[in-house]
């Protein structure tokens, strides 16, 4: 039986982020789907810099999909992600990479949480991560699809791996944060993980038709 890889043209996606730490996430979870050549934004001589004003993570990620996808004359595919959280009523939400500031550490954007978060009880401290991705050709959205994952945080930073708020997003069908989670565990229940899950099913009959 021929399989799914000897049918199909490879396709070239730029990813639209100049965030390494998401970059390297998101071709760490699509590693086996060798048909799509995934590339950043230094492999092309000319990206524009694009201001994510949306007040959705929805409308971030196709604004940086079709944006850079004209621009460098390729397919893109850009993600929108963050952190929301009940008790702070949906926040971070789109702003979770500068909550603190427009050059927030993650360290910085951590603080400014649990010091509003300062004496709420842990049944009130539930939250999710999003992640939501877009995929553009230069001439049209394709298609955006959205993942996310349940959880818990924390009342102080706990663990070594992973980026952003991973120390503090407890989950609890492993008793633990992202951050102290392994990484081939999390790159399987993450939010990013379910979207990109969505993204595969939904990228193959495109690229069947090149």
């Amino acid at each position: 039986m021929t399989s799914f890889v000897n049918t199909i043209h490879a396709k070239t996606i730029l990813i639209a982020t100049h965030n390494e730490k998401k970059r390297s996430e998101i071709k760490e979870i699509l590693k086996d789907d060798s048909w799509l050549l995934l590339r950043g934004p230094e492999d092309f001589p000319f990206v524009p810099a694009v201001e994510e004003d949306g007040t959705t993570f929805q409308e971030n990620a196709i604004k940086k999909a079709t944006t850079l996808a004209k621009a460098c004359n390729t397919w893109a595919m850009a993600d929108d992600s963050g952190l929301e959280i009940d008790a702070l009523n949906g926040r971070p939400g789109v702003y979770s990479c500068r909550y603190a500031g427009p050059h927030a550490t993650d360290e910085k954007n951590i603080e400014k949480v649990l010091s509003e978060l300062r004496g709420v009880p842990k049944e009130r401290r539930t939250a999710r991560f999003v992640c939501t991705i877009a995929l553009a050709s230069p001439d049209e959205l394709f298609f955006v699809v959205e993942g996310c994952c349940e959880g818990f945080i924390t009342e102080g930073p706990k663990g070594k791996y992973g980026f952003g708020y991973d120390p503090i997003f407890y989950v609890s069908d492993y008793l633990q944060t992202f951050a102290e989670l392994n990484p081939a565990i999390k790159n399987k229940i993450s939010h990013r993980a379910s979207a990109l899950k969505q993204f595969r099913e939904r990228i193959q009959p495109l690229v069947q038709r090149i």
